[in-house]
């Protein structure tokens, strides 16, 4: 992986209330900024991803192009590159990790916009699952500074059903005998395997087990693709990172903010971008009957489903063509417009 860039945000106080005395944002770029700054394309990372994970559909031909378009992947709080519990010097760690909201995640990427590149509009912020929760803050926040917004497989508030299933990984990895009540004393193996497997069950659909459709993506058995696919990934992280974007996840709201005040309506409806808000037919986490209700909220956006057997990975469909295909031309028509 080709190190990231850092914003230094300096001595920066959150939403809940705390102070991180050297907040950083971790970032890399793609293609070139166009002399009058239109083509800036934001790209904010998703659960557990780094920009190198979520990079894939960035090439000529793919969803975004880097010939037409200057695109920033800024990673999230918490994913281990920007500030994180297994970054942040004392008195944070050891159990006494602050809490990341997209608040504080979309401020900082409009700092950066701003400070770094003079960006002062995008034309699109993209982004899938925890990437589309800070897409649709920035529609919500920042409504003169998005001109579009792609948001795939996600939500303006998280669901109590997917709050339930946030807390049943959470617990899987809490479970681990390394867990102390406030943080890991060593590697909790047991812990991250139970929450990969935890994961893989809810991230695809029932359809997806059944067909077998993991064999497509080059795996022999189920079991094999919990171990290479799943394991594999979360293996790489740090425990307190994937708690630290659990929380963030889970008190993902765009109304819970001193502009919105909890009142989500007001704050779907000051999303004046042109939208395209497109779930996965079969998505148990953001399920596309939640978001129909969202989008029709929104004063520009268009509902437009992924009719998909992947579930939540329908938007980010690294192993399925036909799912990226749907998704293009999606971003096309939207950026044509």
């Amino acid at each position: 992986m080709i190190a990231p860039h850092i914003f230094n945000l300096g001595p920066t106080v959150l939403q809940r209330g705390l102070t991180i005395p050297a907040l950083h944002l971790a970032y890399q770029t793609y293609g070139t900024l166009a002399s009058d700054k239109r083509n800036a394309v934001l790209y904010p990372t998703s659960y557990g991803a780094q920009h190198s994970d979520i990079d894939w559909l960035i090439g000529p031909g793919r969803v975004l192009d880097p010939a037409k378009y200057f695109i920033i992947i800024p990673n999230q709080f918490g994913n281990g590159l920007s500030s994180s519990p297994s970054n942040l010097a004392e008195p944070y760690g050891l159990g006494r990790n602050p809490v990341f909201t997209h608040w504080d995640n979309v401020h900082a990427q409009k700092r950066l916009a701003e400070e770094v590149f003079g960006i002062e509009r995008f034309a699109l912020v993209y982004g899938w699952s925890m990437g589309g929760q800070q897409a649709l803050h920035w529609g919500a926040l920042f409504p003169d500074k998005v001109e579009r917004i792609a948001a795939l497989c996600t939500a303006a508030r998280t669901a109590p059903h997917n709050k339930v299933f946030l807390e049943g990984a959470r617990a899987a990895l809490c479970a681990d005998p390394a867990w102390n009540g406030l943080t890991f004393t060593t590697r909790p193996l047991r812990g991250l395997r139970a929450f990969a497997r935890v994961y893989a069950g809810w991230a695809l659909s029932q359809p997806f087990y059944a067909q077998e459709l993991w064999r497509g993506a080059g795996y022999v058995s189920v079991e094999d693709f919990l171990v290479r696919n799943w394991e594999g990934n979360f293996l790489r992280r740090s425990p307190d990172d994937l708690l630290s974007m659990l929380e963030t996840w889970s008190q993902s709201d765009i109304s819970d903010n001193v502009v919105h005040k909890g009142d989500l309506k007001a704050a779907l409806g000051a999303i004046t971008a042109r939208a395209i808000i497109m779930p996965g037919s079969t998505d148990l986490y953001f399920t596309a009957e939640h978001s129909e209700d969202e989008t029709a909220q929104m004063p520009n956006a268009e509902f437009r489903p992924i009719a998909s057997l992947w579930g939540h990975r329908a938007g980010n469909p690294i192993f399925c063509p036909a799912d990226e295909a749907v998704i293009r031309t999606a971003v096309a028509d939207l950026m044509g417009r």
